[in-house]
């Protein structure tokens, strides 16, 4: 047996033995074929772990320090002033070291951002503090603030390692993509022997051996043989699609009953699977970048204060008497009042408490982005199977004189069929309590149908090319109605006794219960829905008619479907596609937000940007509503972090500092951690959020 292992990267099979290179990662070992895929996979989860570590420092040290400036007994060692100092210190030097960094490339750059925001803030913050400790006799007033400097940092780094957390999906989901390509593939030889080989040998051309129940290794042609192919992991739909001579298949998807003779047609970065996986990768990296509010403001908010300080730094100090004490007073007052601390944790606090009350509702969101674009959707595009369907086959019809005997008969010849459609008539005949009998001389039409002898009775049970085949006519009354049930967009099985067909019977991927009312109400909400589906014409109107879409795209095959979610957006829509198929995660990467089911495959998860934990369509009604909710605490949150220290600048300056009024940097502080409780406070009432209904 072959022993191969997958590069987590570009997805080649290597030899366990001779990988070019190894990595351990958290206790598990990978395998690359080359340096540079290893580094890609390396460093963002040196990344992660960096940011865990650091995260557990701050927090640490930061929560200690803070009990400390509540503590007012006896201190070993050192003050209570000078203890604050040695476990804050590090904390602003270690933890903050990338904020510094990221500031000053920015200064570089000759512009702010988020990362000179928290720079200026917590080093405001910690220097006084330092001035204060070391300096007392000389320093305005005595209050130390390393807490606030400390915590800050460390809620800011849990921030953005859920961040991290998040990109690493992207990789993982391709990872999942390429773990349904099999590893090995039989080589028929010209000898007529058949060789096991390792999947990245084998050439076009070449002719795969392919058993029932095995995965098919590559795209390729059917030379021989007849079957029927489970292609929902690629194509996303539940019924099996029947295989004969000269007919495509497709690389990952399974062969369920007869064995085939295969020519590779494609190969390596050509074939179906390996497209999809390069479309999830370029949607993910296509998306452009979500314009961060924070920055912009940081951009001219950063230095506007620091201009303001050294003016009334400037102004008292060199215009009038006051002296250095008031003049220091009102630098420190004005740069720590109007510190945008909070809005370090103006939008962690909002999603931590939206994604929190949206598992409570079923539903998961993975970041701010998602919810800046959700609120601005202006199209939804669903799945069909799975998604808007149960994506399991079921009897909705039986067209006969006798339906219970019909379904007996044909139910006895089923029980001997692994295929899902016969499955599903004898879970039918089952739930009506009919009695089976064991049928004689069984065959299976691969890729048609069955046949056999039950009660002395010559039975064929298949497709309408199968009784085309036979010769086997209906009746007038059962043509019109088998007719109808076609139009309906059903599938349909025909029973033929004695070469006469004498019923038909009609199954379907039975609609969800709520489908229809939550296009309706998504419709009500002013949003154009639309539905894409690799099933035919005939039946995709079919099913978007019953549920209230006007706009049905059929027939769309696996790596069109994000083609079709780019036409939407050039038409300048803000587009949600919502899915549950390895077959949508292109669609679902290539979409504004990405909606997959939680009953879906993993990489529908990964790629997803909202999920649906309960796999309830009225979740995505409901996860519009909570991701709207959460973005306006998200804007209430910054306005919270500017509106009572900016309002106080002034003040902080000492404009009114003739009319007797100034301010101490206490009560700067004071505004400052006022305006990150009112943050915390209002993204808490998130708590009281209920689906409209």
């Amino acid at each position: 047996m072959i022993t191969l292992a997958r590069d987590p990267v570009c997805g080649m099979y290597v030899n366990e033995e001779h990988a070019a290179f190894t990595a351990d990662v958290e206790g598990k070992t990978y395998y690359f074929c080359s340096e540079a895929c290893m580094l890609t996979f390396i460093q963002p989860e040196t990344e992660r772990r960096n940011l865990k570590r650091l995260a557990a420092f701050s927090i640490i040290l930061g929560a200690a320090t803070m009990v400390l400036m509540f503590y007012d007994g006896p201190l070993p060692f050192l003050s209570k002033k000078l203890w604050a100092f040695v476990l804050a210190t590090p904390v602003q030097f270690i933890a903050g070291w990338r904020y510094y960094r990221g500031a000053w490339g920015a200064a570089k750059a000759w512009t702010a951002n988020m990362d000179t925001l928290i720079a200026i803030g917590t080093t405001t913050a910690w220097a006084y503090s330092t001035f204060v400790v070391f300096f007392p006799d000389i320093a305005p007033s005595q209050d130390i603030y390393f807490d606030s400097a400390a915590m800050i940092l460390a809620l800011i780094l849990i921030g953005k390692l859920l961040e991290e957390i998040a990109r690493g999906r992207t990789s993982e989901a391709v990872r999942r993509l390429l773990d349904l390509q099999p590893p090995v593939a039989r080589v028929l030889r010209d000898d007529g022997s058949v060789e096991e080989v390792g999947v990245e040998t084998v050439m076009p051309f070449d002719v795969l051996l392919i058993r029932p129940g095995e995965k098919i290794p590559l795209d390729g042609m059917v030379l021989e043989g007849a079957s029927s192919v489970d292609e929902s992991m690629i194509t996303g739909e539940s019924i099996p699609v029947a295989k004969d001579v000269e007919d495509q298949v497709i690389g990952g998807t399974i062969n369920n009953e007869g064995a085939l003779k295969v020519e590779v047609t494609r190969i390596g970065m050509n074939t179906t699977l390996q497209q999809i996986v390069r479309m999830v990768e370029e949607a993910q990296l296509s998306r452009a970048p979500i314009q961060n509010l924070a920055d912009t403001v940081a951009a001219y908010f950063a230095p506007a204060i620091i201009a303001i300080g050294l003016i009334a730094f400037a102004g008292w100090y060199f215009f009038t008497d006051a002296g250095f004490g008031v003049s220091i007073t009102a630098f420190v007052s004005v740069v720590i009042v109007a510190c945008p601390c909070a809005m370090g944790i103006a939008t962690p606090t909002a999603i931590l408490v939206g994604a929190a009350v949206g598992a409570q509702n079923g539903i998961l969101i993975k970041g701010g982005d998602y919810l800046e674009k959700t609120r601005e959707l202006q199209a939804i595009a669903f799945d069909k199977t799975g998604t808007l369907t149960k994506g399991a086959i079921v009897v909705t019809d039986i067209v006969a004189t006798d339906p219970d005997e019909m379904l007996r008969l044909v139910s006895a010849l089923e029980t001997r069929s692994e295929h899902p459609i016969g499955e599903a008539i004898v879970q039918e005949a089952k739930a009506r309590k009919i009695s089976l009998v064991e049928p004689e001389g069984f065959e299976a039409l691969a890729g048609r149908g069955v046949k056999g002898v039950v009660d002395g009775k010559s039975i064929i049970v298949g497709t309408q090319r199968l009784m085309d085949e036979i010769g086997a006519d209906a009746d007038h009354d059962i043509g019109n109605r088998a007719t109808k049930l076609f139009d309906q967009g059903k599938t349909l099985v025909f029973a033929s006794i004695e070469g006469k067909v004498v019923g038909v019977i009609a199954v379907e991927d039975e609609l969800k219960e709520n489908a229809a009312e939550v296009v309706a109400r998504l419709k009500a909400m002013g949003l154009q829905i639309v539905m894409i589906t690799g099933d035919n014409k005939r039946t995709g109107d079919a099913i978007a008619e019953q549920v209230g879409i006007d706009r049905c795209l059929a027939e769309v095959l696996p790596q069109d479907k994000v083609g079709e979610v780019k036409k939407l957006q050039e038409e300048g829509l803000v587009v949600a596609m919502v899915g549950d198929g390895i077959n949508d995660a292109p669609a679902l990467a290539q979409a504004d937000v990405g909606i997959a089911l939680g009953s879906g495959t993993d990489v529908a998860l990964e790629t997803g940007g909202i999920i649906l934990i309960r796999n309830n369509l009225m979740d995505v009604v409901t996860a519009i509503q909570l991701s709207k909710r959460t973005y306006s605490k998200i804007k209430q949150n910054l306005f919270w972090a500017f509106g009572y220290n900016s309002a106080l600048i002034p003040v902080a300056a000492g404009v009114l500092r003739f009319l007797g009024i100034s301010m101490n940097p206490i009560f700067a502080a004071g505004a400052m951690a006022f305006s990150s409780i009112s943050v915390v406070s209002n993204s808490l009432l998130l708590r009281r959020f209920k689906p409209e209904v």
